[in-house]
């Protein structure tokens, strides 16, 4: 508990974290009689929910992404710094950064998650994951990389094997890029090529458990799996991942082992906390789950620390259900905590408190495809082109700035009336993958033997 002396500076909340979590602390700490440092690596909050749309041309990452300093320009208790933090020092209040030290009365940490290969990391160059701008870039350069080497392939074994997309996991993500990626394949690019077609492309999308969208009730997660069939991607349930190589994937369903040939693997499966979470537990002793989320209180502060709180996916708060469940890695959980550990620093300034923290959760929604959804409400699900409009509105809604509202909207409508996808650049240095650079130097080596 701290109360703040009208004689002394003002209370220094440190927010480290840019994403949903941080920026809403930052926002709604506004009117509070504190300076906010808000510190993140990036000069940017990233709009993540709309990450796919990126991997698959749909928008291009400035659409989803709106910079720290222009949004907050306007608050005038708040401030940005580009950096990113080492250490912490609890006893001292101090965060330290690789070139400076800041000292803190609150600190707020919130640096979410990144994707997770369940102790297989070396799957992860084979099969990006998406969780950045850089991810979602380096997956649409793989993804339009691909069609370009079919275009050129010869031998219609390997063309098949580059129209063959693998996508690793059925959760919101898993479906939501299937989808998009269907879409682009079967309509978007179906005029683009003169040697192929790629109305023959073949989506698989893997899924380790009986079902897609496993947080959802089961009828919507049969209505998403009807939706993504109709689209022309094949479900595969109960489907275990068991190696990724450069020539394709082996899967184990039940007692058979299976090898998917392909090109390209996109991961959607899993999570792991960042490192903050181990930095956290190391100067703190707080606990960490099996994915390296910290363990919270019910106020979302760290065990034997009131001063310090860990909020959005990096925190693990198991106060909610009776089960002891975490509650979901999602948007709308680390806007809340976010506003709820703002409220609770201007309560403790005033010598007052707040009940524990508590998610209302107002439903969840996941895009199929075009005029296709999934939406629970708790008193209502449903799906289809209504639950389509409600996640597009939704989305729109919860963008940060209204330029990239108007800019997202407008390109959705004229996606939506033409059928295109304005973002299929392939714009890095390196333009092929490693395997054609391979192939096409062999065929170099083979072409001059025989003159």
């Amino acid at each position: 508990m701290f109360k703040q002396n009208p004689n002394q500076s003002p209370h220094q909340v440190v927010i480290v974290g840019g994403g949903f979590g941080g920026l809403y602390a930052a926002q709604a700490l506004h009117k509070a009689p504190v300076n906010v440092t808000l510190i993140d690596k990036r000069n940017f909050h990233l709009f993540q929910p709309l990450l796919y749309q990126v991997a698959t041309g749909g928008l291009s990452p400035g659409d989803i992404s709106s910079p720290l300093r222009a949004v907050l320009s306007r608050q005038k208790n708040a401030k940005v710094l580009m950096g990113e933090v080492i250490d912490i020092d609890p006893q001292g209040h101090q965060v330290k950064l690789k070139d400076k030290i800041l000292p803190y009365d609150t600190l707020i940490v919130a640096t979410g998650v990144s994707h997770h290969y369940f102790g297989n990391d070396q799957w992860a160059p084979k099969a990006p994951g998406l969780k950045t701008v850089e991810d979602a870039l380096e997956m649409r350069r793989r993804i339009l990389l691909a069609f370009e080497a079919a275009e050129q392939e010869t031998d219609s074994q390997k063309r098949r094997g580059w129209l063959t997309f693998v996508i690793v996991g059925g959760g919101p993500t898993g479906v939501e890029l299937a989808g998009a990626l269907a879409e682009l394949a079967y309509s978007t690019l179906k005029q683009d090529f003169r040697t192929i077609d790629t109305s023959e492309t073949q989506i698989i999308l893997l899924e380790g458990i009986d079902r897609v969208l496993p947080p959802y009730p089961a009828e919507l997660s049969a209505k998403a799996k009807a939706s993504l069939e109709h689209l022309g991607v094949k479900v595969q349930t109960n489907a275990l991942v068991t190696n990724i190589e450069d020539e394709g994937v082996t899967i184990r369903r039940g007692e058979q082992i299976e090898q998917i040939p392909t090109k390209t693997v996109l991961w959607a499966a899993g999570m792991k906390a960042s490192v903050m979470g181990e930095v956290i537990s190391k100067s703190t002793g707080a606990k960490l789950d099996r994915a390296g989320r910290v363990i919270v209180n019910p106020d979302l502060s760290v065990a034997d620390y009131s001063n310090i709180f860990v909020i959005g996916d990096l925190a693990n708060f198991p106060h909610q259900f009776e089960d002891g469940k975490p509650l979901p890695g999602v948007a709308p959980v680390a806007m809340q905590e976010g506003q709820y550990v703002a409220n609770l620093i201007h309560k403790r300034l005033n010598d007052e408190t707040l009940p524990p923290f508590r998610y209302s959760d107002y439903g969840s929604l996941a895009v199929i495809g075009r005029n296709a959804a999934v939406v629970d409400l708790g008193f209502a699900k449903f799906s289809g082109f209504l639950a389509w409009l409600a996640w597009i509105f939704v989305h729109i809604f919860f963008l940060i700035e209204f330029d990239n509202k108007l800019i997202v909207m407008v390109q959705w409508g004229w996606s939506y009336f033409t059928r295109n996808r304005g973002a299929r650049l392939i714009t890095t240095p390196e333009v092929w993958p490693p395997m054609v650079v391979e192939e096409k130097r062999d065929q170099e080596i083979r072409d001059r033997a025989l003159i």
